[in-house]
Parts: C-alpha cells; structure tokens; sequence
C-alpha cells in the first residue's frame, strides 16, 4: 500500500479506533483509549488500553493494535488512529512515548496519524499528523 491512503480508508480506520475504545479495560484511569492501525497490505487491526492494579503492566491501545497485527504476520503498517476522550478541554490525546517508539520499528516516519477526540456529546474532532511529527528525534534500528 506504497499509493496515497484514501479518506474513505482513513475513515474506516478512525471509526475503527472509536468502536473499539468502548472496550478498553481501565477501571483505574477511567481514561478509555482505542487505536487501529492500517497494515501494508489493508488490514485494520485495533487494540485498547488494558489497565492493570500493578500500573506497570497497563498496556496502551495503540502497542495492542501493532502487536495484534505483528502477531498475525504484518511487519508494516502505514497508518494509525487513536480514540479518546477529549483532554483538558479540547485537547486530543496523543501517544505516549513508548506508543511512539515502537511504531517507529513498523511504520515510516511520514505515515499518518490520527488523534481522534469524540465529546461528551458524540461530536468527533480529527487531527491529522506524522509520524515524525510526533517523535522528532527517533530511536531508530541501526542503518537507518
């Protein structure tokens, strides 16, 4: 999927991250999370956040998602939404750090991303970003 993504596509792959947010599993942040990243060959893959009473073990969506594609086989994935609430107002969420790194090993650095905020009142906000926009200074594996 070397060709430019379709905004049909992009929005399958949004809708995808909002539905599954709905099954995120955190009793302790109450900060629901979907992803769901598009794979090379135009598979979706979603994941959520899974919370966990020894808070190092929480996993985020967006590291379910790519480990549930790599699990099946994909090695590249070309772009990724993320689902959640609206912080601080109006502000989208944003990946941690470690979300960042690891799609740094499956994605390029021009791949969209897309923060998704759905309001208290249904309505959807996008903002679309890269990649690098989003980790300037990357880990990256060696010869790159």
């Amino acid at each position: 999927m070397s060709k430019k993504i379709s905004d049909k596509t992009l929005r399958a792959l949004a809708d995808a991250a909002v539905e599954v947010k709905k099954n995120s599993y955190s009793p302790y942040s109450r900060f629901k999370v979907g992803a769901a990243v598009l794979a090379e060959d135009g598979q979706i893959y979603t994941g959520t956040n899974i919370e966990n009473a020894s808070y190092g073990l929480t996993v985020c969506a967006e590291r379910n998602a790519m480990f549930r594609g790599v699990c099946e086989g994909q090695r590249k994935f070309v772009a990724l939404a993320v689902c959640t609430d609206p912080v601080e107002g109006d502000a989208f969420g944003t990946p941690c750090g470690a979300c960042r790194q690891v799609m740094t090993e499956f994605m390029d650095l021009n791949a969209p991303i897309l923060l998704v905020a759905v309001t208290k009142k249904g309505t959807r906000k996008i903002c679309k970003k890269k990649l690098k926009d989003l980790i300037p200074f990357p880990f990256l594996k060696p010869g790159e």
